[in-house]
C-alpha cells in the first residue's frame, strides 16, 4: 500500500514539474503534504494500537468505578465489620508474644542492627496454619509517637521514598467505626506487580500509645485483574508508643503475609534487605518531621481514630504493670545479691582468717622442716576444726 502511494505520488510530482517547466513549487509542496497524509493515515492506527497496548501493561491504577447508591450503602455497612475489636484483642496478645506460648511455633531470632538514631531487631516463627510471621522492634531517637504514627500511615508520602509502591488510592472510609479501605500496587524485581486490598484502624490507649491493625479484604471497586496477583492473605499490626525516660519512640510490629513468594526465598531477601529499608525509612521520617504540617488534612483512619474499649485498656494496663513489677523485683533481688557480693568482696580478712591461715602455714613449715610429728598434729587439728564447723552449719541448714 505504501509502495502504491509512493509511486502515484511521484508519477504526479513529475508530471507538475513538466508541464510547469521547474516553476511549480507550490503544486509540488501541495503533493507532498498529501503524501506525508497518505502515509501518516496509514501508520496512525498502528500506533495507536501499540500505544493502547503500553497503557495495559503498566503498573498503573485503572480508573475509578461508580457505585449505586444501594451498593454504596451495602459496602459502607459490612466495612464496620471488618476490623472489630476483636481483631484489637488479637493484636495484643500477638505483641505480648502470648499466643506462641500455645505451641503455634518458636521465634527464631533474623537480624539486630543499631546505630547512633535507630535500632532494630526482628525475629520469626512457623505457625502451623499460616505463612510466616515476623515480629519486629524499631526505636527512633528524638521522635514522637505522634509523628510516628501520621508518617507511617500516610500513604501519599510513602510512595516518594518506598519504591516498591507503585500507586495507591483510598476506596472508602466509614466514619463511625473508623475503618478505612484502600487499593495498593507493589512491584517486586522479575515478579508480577502484586495488589493489596487491605482494611484498617487505628485506635488510641492510655499514655498515646497506638494500634492498627490491618488485614486483607474485598471491595466492589477493585475487581480482579489478569496484570496483577491479588494478596489474598494479609495480617499486620502495630504498637507505637514512647520510650519510657527517653525522648524516642518505639514501633513493635507483627506482620504475616502470602504473596505467592518461596518461603526460604522471602525469608532470605528479608534478612538481607530490610536493615537498609528500615535506614531509608529513618532518613523519610526525619524529612517528615519538617513537611508534616503542609500535608492536606484529608479524611483517613488517622483522622477518625478510636479509643482503646475500657475491658482491653484494663488487661493492657495490666501487662505493662505485671512487666514492670517483675523487672522492678528482678532488678531488686539482683541488686541486693549484688550489693551483698560487693560488700563480702569489699569486706577485710578478719583476726580469725589470719590466725587460721598462720596456724595451718606453721603445720605446711614444720612438715617442711623435718618436723613431722608437730607439723602433722598442728595440720590435722586445723583441718578436724575446718570440718566439724562444716559439718555444723550443713545440719543448721537442715533444720532450717
Amino acid at each position: 500500500m505504501a509502495e502504491v502511494l509512493i509511486s502515484s505520488s511521484s508519477s504526479e510530482v513529475r508530471e507538475i514539474w513538466k508541464e510547469n517547466k521547474g516553476g511549480g513549487w507550490a503544486a509540488v509542496a501541495a503533493i507532498s503534504f498529501i503524501f506525508i497524509w497518505q502515509i501518516f493515515k496509514y501508520f496512525f492506527p498502528i500506533l495507536r494500537c501499540f500505544v493502547a497496548r503500553f497503557r495495559r501493561t503498566s503498573p498503573s491504577l485503572s480508573p475509578p468505578i461508580s457505585l449505586s447508591s444501594d451498593d454504596a450503602s451495602l459496602a459502607s455497612s459490612r466495612i464496620s465489620d471488618l476490623v472489630p475489636d476483636g481483631d484489637l484483642k488479637s493484636l495484643i496478645d500477638n505483641l505480648d508474644e502470648k499466643e506462641n506460648e500455645t505451641g503455634n511455633g518458636k521465634w527464631e531470632n533474623v537480624i539486630e542492627k543499631s546505630k547512633t538514631s535507630l535500632s532494630y531487631e526482628a525475629k520469626c516463627c512457623k505457625p502451623k496454619d499460616g505463612p510466616l510471621k515476623y515480629l519486629s522492634v524499631t526505636v527512633f531517637e528524638n521522635c514522637s509517637a505522634e509523628t510516628l504514627r501520621d508518617f507511617y500511615m500516610d500513604c501519599d508520602y510513602r510512595k516518594q521514598w518506598d519504591k516498591t509502591v507503585v500507586a495507591h488510592e483510598q476506596l472508602q472510609i466509614n466514619k463511625e467505626s473508623g475503618t478505612e479501605i484502600g487499593r495498593t500496587i507493589k512491584k517486586f524485581p522479575l515478579l508480577t506487580p502484586r495488589e493489596y486490598i487491605l482494611a484498617w484502624k487505628i485506635w488510641e490507649g492510655s499514655n498515646k500509645t497506638y494500634y492498627c491493625f490491618t488485614k486483607e479484604c474485598e471491595h466492589p471497586l477493585a475487581p480482579l485483574q489478569k496484570k496483577y496477583v491479588r494478596v489474598a492473605f494479609f495480617r499486620s499490626g502495630w504498637r507505637i508508643r514512647q520510650v519510657p525516660g527517653r525522648n524516642a519512640c518505639e514501633i513493635k510490629m507483627v506482620h504475616q503475609e502470602d504473596a505467592g513468594l518461596n518461603v526460604e526465598f522471602a525469608k532470605l531477601a528479608f534478612a538481607k534487605g530490610i536493615w537498609s529499608y528500615v535506614c531509608k525509612m529513618e532518613d523519610a521520617l526525619r524529612k517528615y518531621s519538617s513537611i508534616r504540617p503542609l500535608q492536606s488534612s484529608s479524611m483517613t483512619a488517622v483522622s477518625l481514630i478510636q479509643k482503646v474499649p475500657l475491658e482491653l485498656n484494663a488487661i493492657i494496663g495490666a501487662a505493662a504493670s505485671d512487666v514492670a513489677t517483675s523487672s522492678g523485683s528482678s532488678n531488686g533481688t539482683n541488686g541486693h545479691k549484688n550489693g551483698a557480693n560487693s560488700q563480702k568482696l569489699k569486706r577485710k580478712p578478719s583476726k580469725k582468717m589470719i590466725a587460721n591461715g598462720l596456724l595451718l602455714l606453721g603445720g605446711i613449715v614444720c612438715l617442711s622442716h623435718g618436723n613431722p610429728g608437730v607439723g602433722a598434729k598442728v595440720a590435722i587439728a586445723f583441718v578436724l576444726k575446718k570440718l566439724s564447723k562444716r559439718g555444723s552449719s550443713c545440719r543448721q541448714n537442715q533444720q532450717s
